[in-house]
């Protein structure tokens, strides 16, 4: 039998993001298997909850401004520190610990705890090129916090994240290692199966996604406005109006259905004819995992990364090159025509949530 591990999850929100909920259903998954995750979270706030069972720890007043600035860096850098070996003092010292997202790797890169590992969830390079329109301030923050993965083990969500890194050489880690993100599949499956009687009676497409420019709602509303299928669409969003907003300006507010947050999103994907996802870039898209392990077709860019390791073999062929609104709606216009049925996708084998824990336990050295 496995000796039990402890392990140390550090992020810095509950904000309702993909690694968020990827962490948690990891966290949920060691658990089962008899090991002892706890969560940090830098500020808790969000959309999340977090199981009563699973130890989660706050590490910094939810009112404190700016805790990755440059000047606040290394003291930050000691609080958490501090509030990390708190928590070893009364359970023992963690066997690993795993970093997510910018800020939450500044600040853990700095720490000296080991053994690290920082999860890239993210295309570095394209999340760069989002990052410099917004002007060079914003451009060189979001830049030193790439450069804080400088000689760290790193976990990338995608083989296309870990050939990024590797083949563009802006990060020069000590290692990087490919784990696909964990899925709870029969879960997913037992929840897709429950009844919500906020759906729509008749047919949907459905978008699962922040409202954000990575997610390009504008290239979504325009296939709509371009397909021969008059379909609603129902968007999974937190930022209705606007949505609202953008779609109206591209003449197709009157198409969307926006219930607000769902705890359970896997019931409108279910129940849904399509998933579209239209983004610039990714990681490893959670949602079309999601869509196929519900038994729901997808049509999505072909964006770095991840979508083409998801969408192999003949659900290839619902892959679209970014930015192209026209082929988007002929490939879901099409998708709808051919009552496509989704088999069993090569992809989910190698998403089981206890195959992943037991990869992501393979990093502690025994």
């Amino acid at each position: 039998m496995q000796k039990q591990k402890k392990i140390a999850i550090v992020i810095n929100d509950l904000a309702g993001g993909g690694a968020e909920k990827v962490m948690l259903t990891l966290a949920t998954t060691l658990q089962q298997l008899g090991h002892h995750p706890h969560f940090f979270v830098l500020q808790k706030r969000g959309q999340y909850q977090v199981p009563a069972e699973l130890p989660c720890h706050d590490c910094f007043d939810k009112n404190a401004k700016n805790i990755d600035g440059v000047f606040k860096r290394s003291q930050s850098a000691k609080i958490l520190k501090h509030k990390i070996e708190e928590v070893e003092v009364q359970v023992g010292k963690f066997d690993l610990y795993l970093s997510n997202l910018d800020k939450t790797n500044l600040l853990m890169t700095k720490t000296g705890l080991s053994p690290l590992y920082c999860i890239v969830h993210n295309s570095i390079e394209e999340e760069l090129k989002r990052q410099i329109k917004l002007g060079p301030i914003a451009y060189f923050k979001m830049l030193i916090a790439k450069k804080s993965l400088n000689n760290q083990n790193l976990v990338c969500v995608s083989d296309g994240i870990a050939h990024e890194i590797l083949n563009q050489g802006r990060i020069k880690p000590k290692q990087v290692k490919t784990i696909y993100n964990p899925f709870a599949i029969e879960s997913i499956r037992a929840a897709a199966e429950e009844p919500n009687e906020q759906m729509p009676k008749g047919d949907f497409l459905i978008h699962v996604g922040r409202v954000a420019k990575q997610k390009r709602h504008d290239i979504l509303f325009e296939s709509l406005k371009m397909m021969k299928t008059n379909i609603p669409i129902v968007l999974l969003c937190s930022n209705a109006k606007k949505a609202v907003k953008l779609a109206k300006k591209h003449g197709v507010s009157e198409r969307l259905i926006i219930p607000g947050f769902q705890p359970n999103p896997y019931a409108w994907i279910k129940r849904s004819k399509a998933l579209v996802l239209s983004s610039d870039y990714e990681g490893l898209p959670t949602v079309l995992i999601e869509s196929l392990i519900c038994g729901t077709p997808a049509v999505s860019t072909d964006c770095p990364h991840g979508p083409n390791e998801i969408l192999t073999n003949e659900l290839s062929e619902y892959l679209v090159p970014v930015r192209e609104p026209k082929i988007l709606a002929e490939k879901t216009d099409a998708l709808l025509q051919s009552n496509f049925q989704v088999k069993n996708a090569p992809i989910i084998e190698k998403v089981n949530a206890e195959a992943v824990a037991e990869e992501y336990l393979s990093l502690i050295k025994s």
